[in-house]
């Protein structure tokens, strides 16, 4: 009699697992991707996010890199003290995206701008590393612009541009694209759009038409 209840008990809850399919989801744990901090102890929900994610997996690694270049650079600015003190309130700033509507665009907007103000203070960040995933800043000139504007971009998948400008800033995703390299994203002001094909830069703003810009030698 205990066989039979037990095999009906057994049927029972696989009959229940086909049909809500929350038995296979639960044998499924979402995979963890290698990080620069140890996933299995992570509690800040950022963190958690970043350790199932492959796109923001890879830019806390390259961030990471790019902070200890940092830290080896006397000449930096700020110095390696400052910016020392610096990542750790960048790291409360960045966990805070856990309460924004979208914490996976804010998290990449916080490694974005991170790893632009890193590779712009230092020359030793910048360093020519043919593993990196971060490329500037690049400076541009766009018609329409009263300041020139700092690109910098990480190569991940997709890949991102961090803009800035002036006292404005914008991270952008990029998109497919049938001619060079296309990034879009948004504002409370409304769309941007960034293109490259060659040597051809066109960039646009919320209330503008679409902007020529051009390289400019980087000091």
């Amino acid at each position: 009699m205990k066989t039979v209840i037990a095999s009906f008990t057994c049927l029972l809850a696989a009959s229940v697992c086909a049909a809500t399919s929350s038995c296979a989801i639960a044998a499924s744990p979402s995979p963890i991707f290698k990080t620069r901090f140890d996933c299995a102890t992570a509690r800040a929900s950022v963190e958690k996010l970043v350790c199932g994610d492959p796109q923001l997996a890879r830019m806390d690694n390259e961030l990471t890199r790019l902070y200890h270049l940092a830290l080896t650079d006397e000449h930096s600015e700020p110095r390696p003290d400052k910016v020392m003190i610096d990542q750790q309130f960048w790291i409360e700033s960045r966990n805070q995206c856990a309460s924004e509507p979208d914490p996976k665009a804010c998290t990449i907007r916080h490694y974005a701008e991170r790893a632009h103000q890193l590779r712009q203070g230092s020359a030793i960040v910048r360093t020519k590393d043919p593993d990196r995933l971060t490329e500037g800043p690049l400076a541009f000139r766009c018609t329409g612009l009263n300041a020139p504007m700092a690109a910098t971009f990480f190569n991940t998948q997709p890949g991102v541009v961090y803009l800035k400008w002036a006292n404005t800033s914008i991270t952008l995703t990029q998109v497919q694209s049938d001619s060079g390299t296309q990034y879009i994203g948004n504002d409370y002001q409304g769309n941007y759009s960034f293109r490259q094909n060659g040597n051809l830069v066109l960039f646009q703003k919320p209330g503008t038409g679409t902007m020529s810009c051009t390289a400019e030698p980087v000091g």
